[in-house]
């Protein structure tokens, strides 16, 4: 695939933080904005678009739920992964003045990760459903009063002022994103620091999961992340995303796998992929 010339999806409005991390990761590639997480993924498997940018996770607000729903059904695999951190920016229609602002369009989840600034300069938060929406209303609204707490971007997009930068509480916010395609890596693409995601489901009996990963340890094969998901409306069928360090060619991660097989009903690999610097960055 020609970088130059390809399409990048990604869920929200342009501005948002996914638009974003399309343009760190892939400056050349068109981004492609969609509503929900099913369009992006649908995008792709269709052949209208090459890559899909997809939040997994945040240091505050946790893991993306809607999109662990999504992975078992899709036929793309996970070919790289972007940390970015998360910036806030308060921003209004040109030539407001901060001290006129009284309310703050965002997302529930940046609402709540600037709680200090809002409730230092006495704004009231307002829902919207994403970042970028909310800059897109403040235009469309043209009052006064009214900001939106919106990546930096946004403002670019829709025309406005930034009153205040960087206004999360937080300054760890960040987001982990998982970069979906068509077709999986090549070994020799991977390189030696991979990481390999993938979904199963235990077999329902005593220790089942304890067993399961037995085979991790005994071969000295490194688990970075296992969450738990219940499946089809049960509270006994569950379902697991896992990931770890190596790559399935490798023997010992071959054997892992193989002890796991033996304690699970399914077994789906989501994608080997080379681990972002910024994993280990906190090591």
């Amino acid at each position: 695939m020609d970088m130059r010339q390809g399409r990048i999806a990604y869920q929200g409005e342009p501005g948002a933080n996914s638009h974003i991390a399309c343009n760190e990761t892939y400056p050349d590639m068109e981004p492609v904005a969609c509503k929900t997480f099913e369009d992006v993924l649908s995008l792709v498997e269709r052949g209208d678009a090459d890559l899909a940018m997809i939040p997994v996770e945040n240091t505050i607000a946790g893991r993306v739920g809607d999109i662990h729903h999504l992975l078992p059904a899709t036929t793309l695999n996970i070919i790289g992964e972007h940390f970015m951190p998360i910036r806030f920016q308060l921003m209004a229609l040109p030539g407001v003045e901060l001290s006129q602002v009284s309310q703050a369009h965002s997302h529930i989840m940046a609402l709540g990760q600037c709680r200090a600034f809002m409730r230092e300069h006495g704004i009231e938060p307002i829902v919207a459903a994403d970042t970028a929406g909310a800059a897109r209303i403040v235009k469309e609204l043209g009052e006064q009063t009214t900001a939106a707490i919106a990546p930096e971007l946004a403002a670019e997009v829709y025309g406005l002022n930034i009153l205040a930068r960087d206004i999360e509480d937080a300054e760890h916010n960040t987001t982990r994103f998982v970069i979906m395609a068509p077709d999986p890596l090549e070994h020799e693409d991977v390189g030696d620091d991979a990481v390999t995601s993938f979904l199963f489901q235990v077999r329902n009996i005593p220790a089942a999961l304890y067993k399961a990963m037995g085979g991790f340890a005994t071969n000295g094969v490194n688990m970075t992340k296992l969450e738990s998901y219940q499946i089809d409306g049960s509270f006994t069928a569950t379902q697991f995303y896992a990931e770890i360090e190596g790559h399935p060619d490798e023997r010992r991660v071959q054997l892992a796998l193989e002890e796991l097989g033996f304690f699970s009903t399914s077994l789906k690999i989501m994608g080997v992929f080379p681990a972002s610097a910024a994993r280990y960055a906190n090591r």
